[in-house]
């Protein structure tokens, strides 16, 4: 089997895996990281979203293939560091607005939402209410307006 090699969590790993294996299943079988949850397995539900090179994804649909040396993925095990806090901003609102309920999707939903504060920002513009319905993380236990609400106090107290 091939080697290869990306950045996760700012740390280089080398695995050696067939190409065509999900990197999900990479992260979470070979790497031990389980942050990034399987969900549907087709990027429909999103529970694994995680970042690539800065950018929300979901490792599901990506083969390991599709990644090279000097891609970093970032999963929320990774999200504080690159706040250079013991926590993220957006995970600090996460707990403060109570959001979790069952938590499987949680990591998703946090990934998601910095990934949108930080494009409205490159945009120039805070996110809006329009902004919010269009993450399409799913939580089954609907505790979407609690999401919405650790969103915009999570872009607040994001520099």
């Amino acid at each position: 089997m091939p080697d290869h090699t990306f950045i996760l969590n700012g740390r280089r790993v080398t695995v050696d895996v067939a190409d065509d294996v999900r990197l999900l299943w990479v992260l979470r079988d070979r790497l031990g990281v389980t942050g990034p949850k399987y969900g549907c397995g087709l990027r429909v539900c999103r529970a694994c979203t995680s970042h690539l090179n800065g950018a929300a994804f979901n490792p599901c649909s990506v083969p390991v293939k599709d990644i090279g040396p000097d891609d970093e993925v970032t999963t929320i095990e990774g999200l504080a560091d690159t706040a250079g806090a013991d926590l993220h901003p957006m995970q600090e609102a996460w707990l403060e607005n109570d959001v979790a309920q069952c938590g499987y999707c949680q990591p998703g939903q946090i990934m998601a939402a910095v990934d949108l504060v930080r494009r409205a920002r490159e945009e120039g513009r805070e996110i809006a209410d329009a902004d919010l319905g269009a993450i399409r993380n799913v939580c089954r236990c609907g505790t979407y307006h609690r999401i919405r609400a650790a969103i915009q106090d999570g872009a607040a107290r994001m520099a």
